[in-house]
């Protein structure tokens, strides 16, 4: 089901030593919306950025001309970030349940083989959508200690409309113990999401330009900043 892996073509070995940077989304703004900032940080302060997106819409569910779209937004919100290498996998959105495990384990674990990431930033397992639990489950199985590509730190990210709508106390919650200071980088990130022209809601809806900014300004108050990230740190070897 994962299809040809689309992008632009690369060894895997980050330039003069560089950072190595991987953002699993299961949808494009995924990304976007839970680490737009941080991909904008890591990328001016000279990381090689991959953001890979699992998942691809499929008619009748989905319109195609809607799904090349959102794949070529997802482009020029890349390149507003400074991401290095923009990756397509071509399971089906809305159907990774229906995905056997060992599948997207090896699409996941073919892209971690080829980045080989010393970060890697992957949705929150307690999130409303499937999707974003199957991805964190395969990225954790192809992250598993003991490998070359093992990266030296996950986190998972808190994705507006999705974390924060799963049932408290029944769902894992999301209570984030890292922040990033994205207080440079804060324009940067709604810039991307403007590049989502199909996805990006009016407020008071969450996908909303100026909602991200009222996230991004609590979460900066709670550690003292202006505008950050929020992340729950799922394992760091130092």
């Amino acid at each position: 089901m994962s299809g040809p892996l689309l992008g632009a073509s690369h060894d895997g070995d980050a330039a003069d030593g560089a950072l190595r940077v991987l953002v699993i989304a299961p949808h494009p703004d995924d990304e976007v919306l839970g680490v737009g900032g941080t991909i904008a940080r890591h990328a001016a302060e000279g990381a090689e950025v991959t953001v890979l997106i699992a998942t691809r819409g499929y008619p009748p569910a989905f319109d195609e001309d809607l799904v090349r779209r959102g794949r070529q937004e997802a482009r020029c919100a890349h390149q507003l970030l400074g991401v290095h290498d923009t990756l397509f996998l071509d399971f089906p959105a809305a159907g990774l349940d229906s995905v056997p495990h060992s599948e997207l384990n090896a699409g996941i674990g073919g892209v971690m083989a080829r980045v080989r990431p010393d970060l890697l930033y992957v949705p929150f397992n307690g999130d409303l959508h499937r999707d974003h639990q199957r991805v964190f489950a395969s990225a954790l199985v192809a992250a598993r200690p003991g490998h070359a590509n093992t990266p030296r730190a996950i986190y998972a990210y808190e994705t507006l409309s999705e974390t924060n709508w799963n049932a408290p106390f029944v769902a894992p919650g999301f209570a984030p113990n890292v922040f990033t200071d994205i207080s440079a980088h804060l324009e940067k990130k709604l810039a991307a999401m403007r590049a989502y022209a199909s996805q990006v809601k009016p407020p008071p809806h969450e996908r909303s330009v100026e909602t991200l900014r009222a996230l991004a300004t609590l979460r900066g108050s709670t550690v003292g900043c202006a505008a950050a990230e929020a992340f729950v740190l799922v394992r760091q070897i130092r």
